[in-house]
């Protein structure tokens, strides 16, 4: 389906050459301060024809044309007045100034190898007549607006910030992210390099958008960045394209969100993440290297925090356990797959099975981490926008019902110093 989300709703539309593409979100608190700027800023980081890295320049015979010019501009169509929400729908809009179907009329006889234009035909028996349809990257537009009034109101409510950074293009790779190459296992040997490093778990704490946006690869490691910049100019020139990670940090996420079983918080995390075009792998925490170090290293010993609140000495857990946030910084990593539509030619076959060779043209980026970033930045912060409505709609329930004076201590979260300290700011 084209929704997503259970109290905070939003439901895509748009297909990459139609008249336009957007999105109703259903379930937006009223009273939250709210212009087209707000969104405009996430979309725009969003928008194609940012560098020389992203969409390319298109060729045809010698003429050569400019990349996809798509200003992305959205327009509030309803539940605002006066800058306000209101508490009812909103609806966004975005209109498809540079549709080109001509691009791609190659695959009126093919499907593009890896791409979706053979699943839609299959499932739905018909398909749009060019681009990738609802599987274009430009159906995220609807989700990028959607997040950006989702992460305003986590901002303005908790203090949370989203940050997304690319952290590895083809085998490049920030460090501290993947170690060295595997060597032959020594069962009786248990030490295994830190997952993550020092140096990383501070950029966890302090990496911006600011500091991202300041390299085109949206690395915040300059040295790797550069490597970045390299690989793909090399796919580029090669008319080929290269996959990449991206990480993710959520800072200042209160304990209690996510459910305990089959809507555990990392679980709609993976649910969001792998709902985004190209993605082909999603891992919190230590991830699939936690695997490697042995329990009495990997746990995440507790401890009183200077502030009174109780926390973790480590964060192996990626800032869940049991399904539910603890307080920590939430951290994962995405894996996006080299993009699948390419400019060389490649021996495939014809809808009817006729053995052919497919030239794509059109305008593709080598490498689509760069673009993905606030992509991944919204998608995180719908899913804690929902979960944050889940959980206060279960504590105003319980706060309407008589103190609990019958059960043990053990029982009931013992008060902390930190609890009266911020009785009056917003919890969950």
């Amino acid at each position: 389906m084209s929704t997503f989300g259970t109290l905070f709703r939003v439901t895509t539309f748009g297909e990459s050459h139609c008249a336009s593409v957007g999105a109703i979100i259903d379930g937006c608190p009223p009273g939250l301060p709210l212009v087209a700027q707000d969104v405009q800023t996430q979309l725009s980081r969003r928008r194609p024809g940012q560098s020389n890295l992203t969409t390319p320049v298109r060729v045809t015979g010698t003429a050569v044309s400019q990349r996809r010019d798509e200003k992305d501009l959205v327009q509030l169509q309803s539940g605002i007045e006066h800058d306000i929400t209101l508490g009812t729908p909103i609806g966004l809009l975005v209109r498809n100034e540079d549709q080109r179907p001509h691009d791609y009329s190659e695959t009126d006889l093919y499907p593009r190898p890896s791409h979706a234009d053979w699943t839609y035909l299959e499932k739905y028996g018909v398909k749009a007549s060019s681009g990738g349809g609802r599987s274009s990257a430009r159906e995220t537009i609807g989700r990028v607006a959607a997040g950006a009034i989702a992460e305003k109101y986590l901002k303005l409510a908790y203090g949370i910030e989203v940050v997304a950074f690319v952290s590895s293009v083809g085998k490049v790779h920030l460090p501290s992210i993947v170690g060295p190459p595997s060597q032959v296992p020594n069962d009786d040997d248990d030490t295994v390099e830190d997952v993550l490093s020092p140096e990383f778990v501070a950029l966890l704490h302090t990496v911006t958008r600011a500091k991202v946006d300041s390299h085109p690869t949206r690395c915040p490691h300059l040295e790797t960045a550069e490597h970045m910049t390299k690989r793909i100019l090399r796919a580029k020139d090669a008319s080929d394209s290269i996959g990449g990670t991206i990480t993710c940090v959520i800072r200042g996420v209160p304990p209690g969100l996510g459910e305990p079983v089959f809507d555990k918080l990392e679980a709609k995390l993976a649910h969001a993440m792998l709902s985004i075009p190209a993605t082909k792998g999603f891992e919190i925490g230590s991830g699939f290297r936690g695997t490697q170090v042995p329990g009495s290293k990997h746990n995440d010993a507790f401890a009183v925090k200077p502030d009174g609140t109780m926390g973790t000495k480590t964060n192996w857990s990626g800032g869940i356990q049991g399904g539910i946030s603890n307080g920590e910084d939430i951290y994962f990593r995405v894996a996006f797959k080299s993009p699948a539509t390419i400019s060389q030619a490649q021996e495939t076959a014809q809808y009817n099975g006729t053995p052919g060779t497919l030239s794509a043209r059109g305008r593709h980026d080598p490498c689509v981490v760069p673009r993905a970033v606030p992509i991944v930045e919204a998608m995180a912060s719908l899913v804690i926008m929902d979960q944050v409505l889940i959980q206060n709609a279960r504590k105003t329930a319980a706060s309407l019902l008589p103190p609990i004076t019958t059960l043990p201590p053990t029982m009931i979260k013992p008060p902390t110093h930190h609890d009266h300290a911020v009785e009056d700011k917003p919890t969950v």
